[in-house]
């Protein structure tokens, strides 16, 4: 089954089962995943990753006829699952808020500065390391080493236990890369004893390859890339992708809950957010957007703010494109899979030409104008590769009129247009 990923954020759902008016819209479109943020009790920030209790549900998605919260979400994850809907949720296991009451019952686990004070989290900007980031309502795990590991695992065993039992079948890792992959492979394979098909997801955003490297072994069934931020152009992304997908496969998404809107970045450009949907589903085995992509919501997702009342104006409809687009990587094998991928034209060109393979047998390929002109482009004499035949490949794009590769013939490329073309026959390239 593909990983297409609906990122429900629950503070613009609101109580939790209003939730439940969503399910058939996000099944329609062809997602397989729904994640949920954290939904545990936070601390007195308010914040969703600053989590007090994680046994406890945030008061803001209690029903609002005072039923039972966690009757509630026993059933939205039946309702999930009657309509072929798996549900992951965030699993924030680096910090807890800093009036958590672990840290009262164990001051051990936590780590301590200088003046033996609980430690905050913080982030040094890569462009000006003078400029440091202190999240104060946060306070840090040790994990390097941890002072109580025993301990400090089996009380995240209860949790993902917990969540396991309610019909919760993946995790959303945060900030994977800050614990240690050994201690990963132990929360893991206790999960795993459990329910043996639980997914986990590590989000490792912004991270070293070493710090990556080290969770190798842990067991982590995808990886999130940065493909998001790519230029089209830099050598970093496919860079990137080629070493971490020895890794892990991964999830690449147009924004986040983290990010500002793609509506907002653009205007409202509803040619652009095809693009790069359609980009984030040819990159990486998996993909993903947060509520709102698809109507072209321009407010930004606030992990304290934002509330129901911040249902955005949709700039768009994209809900019939994303299904289509959804269903073409559903029938693509060679897009469900991190098989090598690499760039045909030169760097510099304005169309950018990339061939994915499958592991086995088929390769795709996308042709991409990330201009606002139009742009004909010739087919680059190594595309797509091997000696192929070109009517061999297949015009897959969706919601456009399909056309075909001809030698010496351009391809017309209007603004902002991606065309992927498939041949289910072709071999697969060597492994560098």
């Amino acid at each position: 089954m593909p990983t297409l990923i609906y990122n429900l954020f629950p503070p613009l759902a609101g109580p939790i089962p209003r939730w439940e008016g969503h399910l058939d819209r996000i099944a329609a479109m062809g997602f397989t995943w729904i994640y949920l943020n954290p939904i545990h009790t936070p601390g007195l920030s308010g914040s969703l990753y600053a989590v007090k209790d994680y046994f406890g549900i945030n008061p803001l998605f209690y029903p609002e006829d005072g039923s039972d919260p966690e009757a509630a979400l026993a059933h939205f994850l039946k309702e999930a699952s009657r309509r072929g809907l798996k549900v992951m949720l965030d699993l924030v296991i680096n910090h807890t808020a800093i009036d958590s009451p672990l840290i009262r019952e164990h001051p051990e686990w936590y780590e301590k500065d200088q003046q033996g004070r609980i430690k905050n989290p913080g982030a040094i900007d890569p462009a000006d390391a003078r400029h440091v980031t202190v999240w104060g309502d946060l306070a840090e795990l040790a994990y390097w080493p941890a002072p109580d590991p025993e301990g400090l695992l089996h009380y995240w065993d209860m949790v993902v236990s917990k969540y396991l039992r309610l019909g919760f079948l993946g995790f959303r890792a945060d900030a994977a890369y800050k614990i240690p992959g050994d201690f990963w492979d132990r929360l893991i394979s206790e999960a795993r004893r459990l329910e043996p098909s639980v997914q986990f997801f590590a989000e490792t955003l912004g991270c070293r390859l070493e710090e990556c490297g080290q969770l190798s072994s842990a067991g982590f069934d995808f990886l999130y890339n940065s493909s998001k931020w790519w230029d089209f152009q830099a050598d970093w992304c496919l860079d990137q992708y080629n070493r971490f997908r020895l890794l892990a496969p991964s999830v690449s998404f147009p924004e986040t809950h983290d990010t500002d809107r793609l509506a907002a970045e653009t205007g409202g450009n509803a040619e652009a957010a095809r693009q790069r949907y359609l980009f984030a589903a040819f990159f990486s085995t998996g993909l993903m957007i947060p509520m709102g992509f698809e109507y072209g919501f321009k407010k930004k997702l606030h992990v304290v703010k934002t509330r129901p009342e911040d249902w955005d104006l949709p700039s768009y409809d994209l809900t019939g494109y994303i299904a289509l687009v959804n269903r073409m990587k559903r029938n693509c094998p060679a897009l469900l899979e991190e098989g090598p991928m690499a760039r045909l034209n030169p760097q510099g060109e304005t169309v950018v030409f990339l061939l994915k393979s499958g592991k086995s047998r088929g390769r795709a390929l996308a042709v991409i104008n990330a201009t606002g002109e139009p742009q004909m482009a010739p087919v680059p004499e190594n595309a797509p590769g091997r000696g192929e035949p070109l009517d061999a490949w297949q015009d897959i794009t969706p919601e456009i009129l399909p056309v075909k590769l001809r030698p010496g013939l351009p391809l017309a490329l209007p603004p902002l247009v991606m065309r992927v073309f498939y041949n289910s026959a072709a071999p697969a390239l060597t492994e560098a």
